[in-house]
């Protein structure tokens, strides 16, 4: 038998240590994902692919000009966790797509909306509005995408979340909501008083009274959050009205 030499046998070393390294942190990562309440699950989306969930009204759609939400779910937040909201905007007329990240981790698929984009472009509906919308991370990530893809792109809404510098929406002309909440200590309030420098002078600026940062979603109590003083579903309700309001009124 031929003997290894001592550059192959380090090699195998390294990728030996890599793969379980690899193997440990994704294992933490699924251990430390934030799962749907029993509220969200019973909630069935319209269409589920490896890519997205997608709500959309079981009634006809009212709107003349169909609109979509592209959302992109906070870090390690599953999709499944902002069913309550998204079916109450698909309600209303709306279609919402809920994206399916790797590892729930946006930032390991920032171009995630192109599935989105790309499906509805050879669709009939190739003229709709497409809006992002981003959680927490999925924020960040989602005004990045915006920014790189302004002519796709009719708005943006930032839920307990603000731009950075590579995703700044400064100079481009779409309408932006900012909803954050009074008890959310997750948010990092400094940059996001920082971040408003990213934003457009027509930013529509909310805060929901007694709610917190896992209140954008349905998945329990979050690490490092501030308690709520109102139920979560008193704040699923207040967001979606909060955005249905707000698409009615860029809309006319």
């Amino acid at each position: 038998m031929k003997k290894w030499r001592w550059w192959q046998k380090m090699l195998l070393g390294i990728l030996v240590v890599f793969l379980f390294v690899t193997a440990g942190g994704s294992l933490y990562l699924k251990e430390n994902t934030y799962e749907p309440s029993k509220a969200a699950t019973v909630i069935k989306p319209t269409k589920a692919t490896k890519d997205y969930e997608l709500f959309v009204s079981s009634q006809p759609n009212k709107n003349e000009e169909q609109t979509n939400l592209i959302f992109y779910p906070g870090a390690l937040v599953a999709p499944a966790s902002y069913r309550i909201w998204a079916q109450a905007v698909a309600d209303a007329g709306y279609s919402v797509y809920v994206l399916k990240l790797p590892l729930n981790l946006a930032v390991l698929a920032p171009n995630k909306a192109d599935v989105v984009l790309g499906k509805n472009a050879k669709a009939k509906n190739a003229k709709a509005k497409n809006i992002l919308v981003g959680h927490s991370l999925g924020g960040v990530m989602a005004s990045r995408y915006g920014q790189n893809h302004q002519k796709e792109i009719a708005g943006m809404i930032f839920l307990a979340s603000y731009p950075d510098e590579k995703g700044s929406l400064k100079k481009v002309n779409i309408p932006v909501l900012s909803i954050t909440a009074s008890q959310d200590q997750v948010l990092n309030k400094t940059q996001y008083q920082k971040s408003k420098a990213y934003l457009p002078d027509n930013t529509t600026f909310l805060e929901i009274k007694g709610g917190n940062h896992a209140g954008f979603g349905s998945y329990g109590a979050q690490k490092g959050d501030g308690k709520a003083t109102i139920s979560n579903s008193q704040q699923q309700k207040e967001l979606s009205e909060a955005i249905i309001n707000w698409l009615k009124k860029i809309k006319s």
